[in-house]
């Protein structure tokens, strides 16, 4: 209806980044790189209902968005964070990923566990 949300596996140096759901809402992202944008979700990671879009015509993509703020961009234009709608059994399952012909690096996620705030184990990636 609104903005959909999910994680994304393999993206930004960690084995997921995801937003964090706690009573059907997200209350945050487990991420590494820049958390402090509005909307810290990879371009894969979300979803636009068409009638949203249409009623907020002003709501569009800077181009001269700072690097890793572009889709913060669109989407302040459209909801807040508490809007979200979470899905992929809210934000618990890994059912898209960024692919490459390589072996992933890893290294956000290295860092986040010797800070004890690794990619939830339980959670298949």
């Amino acid at each position: 209806r609104g903005v959909a949300v999910w994680p994304v596996g393999l993206v930004g140096g960690l084995r997921f980044e995801r937003p964090l759901v706690a009573g059907g809402r997200v209350v945050g992202f487990h991420t590494a790189w820049k958390p402090e944008r509005p909307f810290p979700l990879d371009m894969a990671g979300f979803a636009v209902g068409l009638p949203l879009l249409l009623a907020r015509p002003a709501a569009r993509f800077d181009p001269q968005a700072e690097r890793g703020y572009l889709e913060s961009s669109l989407l302040g234009g459209l909801v807040s964070p508490a809007e979200l709608e979470p899905k992929a059994d809210n934000c618990t399952q890994v059912l898209v990923w960024h692919t490459r012909t390589e072996k992933p690096k890893l290294r956000q996620e290295e860092q986040l566990q010797r800070e004890g705030r690794g990619s939830d184990p339980h959670i298949e990636v």
